[in-house]
């Protein structure tokens, strides 16, 4: 049966995406070049909408239903439903974050899962928060998932690549713990996501058949995370990893989430404002290609990932682990807020012409955006 099942869900999420293409470019809902997006004719948004659509048949078809699974893909349309809405649309931030923050509510009071337990972060006592305060820090936290997944998505493959790691480390983590569903629901996510990728990439059809994930998608990817995350590190009766190795999970959109926002608060600018002091930006200025910008992201992610869950199973302190993670954190903000004089002295070690003037506010298009910020 389990073969049976990615099988299906694989061939349903590559027959999808077709149709779904199809129709986004008779309706509109479509990504066309602009100043900021770096593209060739009008790309269907429709990533997102094929892999959700595809996961609820797969699941429903293939797993065993409860009332928790149907909360999730409720959720999961409902975002789905904004995200495309958002893509035709261009919804303000402040509709988006109150839906997201519902979706949140729903999950902490219907679902009742939270981020209740820090772990031991500080010492040899365990954090434990009141409710009142874990209630703010699980639509925090959820909110902040959904959003961070969806700023990473800025060149052709990354959003899915970062994706399929997390997905794949917490599948691997369910299953050594026992937690054979949760590890299938994590695996069957990634093949639903491997057609999309593909013809994201190019691969093998070429850029004919090119579609992009759509804001429907990342926030998609953002909730089912966060909420594989909590289920996994604060369920008393799954608990297959210590909540800090979530944050080594998804280390990569995390980082340079909180870093951008930082940054952009320091500028007395709105923390949602678009920019491009992405990683994958800064990869692209330095003079990577995007498919080796694409691997190189990729990779470190799946390093700090398989730190994470080595850590993890070999009992490493959690207050160790905290700490490693915040100095990372601190490395990765000096390196970023210095970027522009470390591109430069990269560029005159290896001899290699900026492409564009160092001034982050230039107006000049460097990279393919595949969704609007």
């Amino acid at each position: 049966m389990t073969f049976t099942a990615f099988t299906s869900v694989f061939l349903l999420s590559f027959c999808s995406l077709f149709i779904f293409r199809k129709v986004a470019k008779k309706i509109g809902l479509v990504d066309k070049p602009s100043a900021r997006k770096l593209h060739q004719g009008a790309i269907p948004l429709v990533g997102g909408i094929s892999v959700v659509f595809t996961i609820v048949a797969g699941f429903l078809l293939f797993l065993p239903m409860t009332l928790n699974m149907a909360l999730f893909l409720v959720c999961s349309v409902i975002l789905v439903v904004l995200g495309a809405l958002d893509d035709f649309f261009d919804l303000s931030v402040k509709i988006r974050l109150v839906i997201q923050a519902l979706i949140s509510l729903a999950m902490l009071h219907i679902g009742e899962h939270s981020l209740h337990k820090l772990g031991y972060l500080m010492g040899s006592e365990t954090i434990m928060l009141s409710p009142l305060l874990s209630g703010f820090i699980t639509v925090f936290g959820v909110i902040g998932a959904i959003n961070a997944f969806n700023m990473v998505d800025g060149i052709d493959g990354l959003l899915g690549g970062l994706a399929s790691v997390t997905f794949s480390a917490l599948g691997w983590v369910f299953y050594y713990s026992g937690h054979e569903y949760l590890a299938t629901v994590c695996l069957l996510i990634v093949t639903a996501l491997i057609p999309y990728i593909m013809l994201n990439l190019g691969v093998p059809l070429g850029g004919r058949f090119k579609v992009f994930m759509g804001d429907a998608g990342s926030m998609f990817i953002g909730f089912a995370v966060v909420w594989m995350l909590i289920r996994g590190s604060q369920e008393a009766g799954v608990y297959a990893l210590q909540p800090v190795t979530a944050l080594w999970l998804i280390a990569i959109p995390l980082l340079d989430m909180v870093t951008i926002m930082i940054r952009r608060i320091c500028k007395g600018q709105s923390p949602f404002k678009p920019d491009r002091e992405h990683l994958h930006h800064i990869c692209l200025r330095i003079g990577l290609s995007s498919r080796q910008s694409l691997v190189l992201i990729c990779s470190v992610a799946a390093i700090m990932a398989s730190i994470g869950i080595w850590a993890d199973l070999n009992n490493v302190r959690e207050s160790v682990m905290f700490i490693a993670f915040l100095c990372i954190f601190v490395v990765y903000f000096f390196v970023i807020s210095h970027i522009w004089r470390i591109t430069t002295l990269i560029h005159k070690l290896m001899g290699i012409k900026a492409l564009i003037d160092s001034d982050v506010n230039s107006t000049q298009p460097i990279v393919e955006d595949n969704v609007k910020k």
